[in-house]
C-alpha cells in the first residue's frame, strides 16, 4: 500500500516537522508508504555533511528577500526550494523493498524522466551526479535520509518557477551550474 497526499504550500519546518512523525509511524508499522506532494516558500536547505560557503549570498539579503535557511539531516548540498516547484517528500520501507539507496536513488530519477517524458521532455539521469537533466540543465535534485529502515526528504522538480535563486547558491555544492 503506498498513500500520496497534496499539501499545497507549506513552510519548510512545517513538512520537515511532518515527515520526521511519519517516519516514526512508518517504521513502526502503524501507516503505509507515504508521498507527500507540496510547494514551499523560498528556502535553502543545506543537507548534513554541506559547505555554507556554497551559499553565495549574505544572511542578510537572504533575509530581506524572505528566504529560509535550514540545515537538514539528508545527504547533499545546499538547494533551493520555492514556489512553482514540485516537491516529493518519501517515506519508504526500504528495507521492505530490498533497494539499497543507490537504487532507490536511481529508481526516483527514472520516474521523474518518465513523467518528463509523458509531458514531451526528453531527459536524462548522469551517473556522476543525482538528479535529472534537460540538455545538461539540471531540472530535478534529489536528496534522501533513511532512518530506521525508512526513507525520508525527497526530490524537487522545477517546473515554472523563478530560477534566480539558484544564482546565490552553488546548486548540489557545483559552481554555476544551468538549472
Amino acid at each position: 500500500p503506498f498513500e500520496a497526499r497534496w499539501l499545497g504550500r507549506i513552510g519548510y519546518t512545517d513538512a520537515h516537522d511532518l515527515q520526521k512523525r511519519l517516519v516514526a509511524e512508518r517504521a513502526d508499522g502503524a501507516i503505509p508508504d507515504q508521498l507527500l506532494l507540496l510547494e514551499h516558500p523560498p528556502v535553502l536547505t543545506l543537507g548534513r555533511h554541506s559547505d555554507p560557503a556554497h551559499i553565495l549570498a549574505s544572511s542578510e539579503t537572504l533575509a530581506e528577500r524572505g528566504v529560509e535557511v535550514h540545515r537538514v539531516e539528508r545527504g547533499g548540498e545546499v538547494t533551493y526550494h520555492g514556489p512553482g516547484q514540485l516537491v516529493g517528500y518519501l517515506m519508504l520501507d526500504v528495507r521492505r523493498s530490498g533497494l539499497g539507496v543507490r537504487d532507490l536513488v536511481s529508481r526516483i530519477e527514472q520516474c521523474l524522466i518518465e513523467l518528463l517524458a509523458s509531458y514531451g521532455v526528453s531527459a536524462n539521469a548522469r551517473p556522476d551526479a543525482p538528479g535529472v537533466y534537460v540538455n545538461g540543465a539540471k531540472i530535478a535534485s534529489l536528496g534522501l535520509r533513511i532512518r530506521r529502515g525508512c526513507s525520508f526528504h525527497g526530490l524537487a522538480l522545477n517546473v515554472d518557477m523563478d530560477l534566480q535563486p539558484f544564482h546565490r547558491i552553488n546548486p548540489c555544492g557545483m559552481a554555476n551550474p544551468p538549472m
